[in-house]
């Protein structure tokens, strides 16, 4: 790989296996690491019904059997869709998060970067977050980074909010009048609590389907305030930001549920998720102009309306600022991957706690695991 330096434009490849456990996520942006310069392909490439089982049964764990054969249909998976691109430079490979405890046993990432390196002939960096969690920090969000070079990319002229309605829901604050993501004051992200996991574990159970489509099913049905109160009364929600979550932080929402029938149910758990965006955007140090949705969320209208009936600014669709929101985390790490390879910091003291900016990822080459088997 050639050296990088301020104003290069790489080509690089992102992917992305998040907590929603749809499937794998993948795009080309061009970027020196600071700045987007533009977009490339993308494609998508979506979880078999016996896949995502084997996820599910993951979950949680951080070795045996399990933990292994959910590696291997994570790494069989980006195998197959990122060898579908050319002329790519670099790879950021996430990776499936199975656990997630960044003040206990750490942060653990399924999947082999250097497997994808030998098996691509590419590049790739691997393994963002455990440097991080190691200099205390949360290990998450790591998007916030590449939401500042976004917030330059589309020449926001005011601070504004970037929220991504994953598995979890997380929350960047952005102010593009600083000249680096890592200085202070510049971005403020956390976590704000679940978002589609908990109405996607619903439907699959009771229904056997992935999601609630459309919001169709919580449309139907009516929010039970008692469950939204006792669920705000959460100590995640009593912590300052920069604060992170594992997928199942809140397993005993799905109990809270379990009585209701479906529509209520997804009603309430839809109302949930709204109501931990609406007390997360009282920690943003100053009103954001504006709260730009991300993620498969962002598709459920019945959620986009409570949040938009709850917060201050205005809210819309990535899409409305020219962005993709089907593809921006696949996109954030592709330009985090590069900031790896320049040696530039992925996160800071603002995005998650960590003591000071830092570094994380691990670069692994084409022939380099050949070398260490041998």
């Amino acid at each position: 790989m050639r050296r990088i330096g301020t104003g290069d434009r790489i080509r690089a490849l992102g992917a992305m296996s998040g907590t929603s456990l749809d499937g794998v996520d993948a795009a080309v942006i061009e970027t020196d690491g600071e700045t987007v310069f533009g977009f490339g392909e993308s494609a998508y490439r979506p979880y078999s019904e016996a896949e995502r089982a084997v996820l599910r049964a993951a979950l949680g764990l951080w070795e045996g059997e399990a933990v292994e054969a959910a590696a291997e249909v994570i790494e069989t998976a980006h195998a197959e869709i990122l060898s579908g691109f050319d002329d790519i430079e670099l790879i950021g490979f996430h990776g499936q998060t199975l656990a997630h405890e960044p003040r206990g046993r750490g942060t653990h990432q399924a999947g082999s970067g250097a497997i994808l390196a030998e098996a691509l002939g590419v590049p790739v960096v691997w393994d963002f977050r455990s440097s991080d969690v190691r200099f205390g920090g949360e290990g998450a969000p790591l998007a916030p980074f590449y939401h500042f070079a976004l917030a330059k990319f589309i020449a926001a002229a005011e601070p504004l909010a970037f929220l991504n309605l994953g598995g979890v829901g997380n929350l960047t604050f952005a102010d593009p009048g600083f000249a680096d993501p890592q200085a202070e004051g510049a971005l403020l992200a956390f976590d704000t609590g679940p978002a589609n996991a908990p109405i996607n574990d619903l439907v699959q159970r009771r229904l056997g389907r992935a999601l609630d489509e459309g919001g169709a099913l919580a449309a139907m049905g009516e929010v039970d305030d008692a469950v939204v109160a006792r669920f705000l009364e959460h100590p995640h929600f009593y912590r300052m930001a920069p604060k992170s979550l594992d997928r199942d932080a809140f397993a005993a929402l799905a109990r809270e549920v379990e009585a209701l029938p479906d529509a209520d149910a997804a009603a309430t758990l839809t109302a949930c998720a709204a109501a931990a965006v609406m007390r997360g955007m009282e920690q943003c140090p100053a009103p954001p102009a504006r709260l730009l949705a991300t993620g498969g969320g962002r598709h459920n209208p019945v959620l986009m309306a409570m949040i938009a009936a709850g917060v201050d600014c205005p809210v819309a669709p990535v899409e409305e600022a020219g962005l993709d929101g089907d593809m921006m985390e696949a996109q954030a790490f592709a330009h985090l991957a590069v900031r790896v390879a320049r040696g530039l910091p992925t996160s800071a003291p603002g995005t998650t706690g960590v003591r000071a900016a830092v570094g994380g990822g691990t670069l692994s080459r084409p022939g380099e695991l050949a070398v260490a088997l041998g």
